[in-house]
């Protein structure tokens, strides 16, 4: 019996996985679908985010019977607590993703981004692309050193976040208050996305230690 619970916990880590590769790969092709104006790929992004609100509401009612039938304590109950906690913010990554998606659909066949912000969104999309992948790797591998690498990834997020808004309240600003919007919106999506994968990774530290604090940060 015991065995077959440690399974179903393996089988959530799994499920948790799963969903860091498809929020990653919505991010990615969001992206694109941005940058390039393809409407094609942007509807793709939309319509498989219900792949990851399935995963989502699959890894929600495993928790609630876990905790209804094996009341788990001490480690295993960490476990879970984390596991519904990361899915939630796995879920909203995918949620963001999404959003990118649709105002790359709202504004085809243009694109929402000036040429001069092109290299700043392509940046911001490496880096929440790294910050996912690693997230992924530390809720497999529960790699405690490798989580608290994010804290720094993030901050490199948040640069490029203020630098979209240094070109966006210059005098040199041409594209209109409509553009400045969208990229408002955008940029606030990809430090939202950021920040929840680094959610997951302290998540991750809170699994195997206690502790959410990632490099002594605050977990407030």
């Amino acid at each position: 019996m015991r065995d077959a619970y440690h399974e179903e916990l393996d089988s959530l880590t799994d499920r948790l996985v799963e969903m860091t590769r498809l929020v990653r790969s919505a991010l990615s092709r969001g992206t694109t679908a941005l940058l390039d104006a393809d409407l094609q790929l942007a509807e793709s992004v939309i319509s498989h985010d219900e792949e990851i609100n399935s995963l989502f509401a699959e890894v929600e009612s495993r928790i609630s019977e876990l905790m209804a039938t094996q009341q788990p304590v001490a480690v295993d109950l960490r476990v879970v607590i984390a596991a519904l906690r990361i899915a939630g913010d796995l879920e909203r990554m995918g949620d963001l993703a999404e959003h990118i998606a649709k105002v790359a659909r709202m504004r085809h066949p243009d694109t929402a981004i000036p040429i001069e912000l092109r290299d700043t969104i392509i940046e911001m999309g490496q880096i929440a692309e790294r910050l996912v992948s690693k997230a992924g790797t530390c809720v497999a591998t529960r790699d405690v050193e490798l989580a608290k690498e994010l804290e720094s990834d993030d901050d490199a997020m948040d640069r490029l976040h203020r630098r979209l808004f240094r070109v966006l309240l210059s005098n040199d600003w041409s594209h209109g208050i409509e553009a400045a919007i969208d990229v408002t919106l955008i940029g606030r999506y990809y430090e939202r996305y950021a920040d929840h994968a680094v959610r997951v990774a302290r998540d991750v530290v809170y699994l195997v230690t206690g502790d959410r604090a990632l490099n002594g940060s605050s977990t407030a």
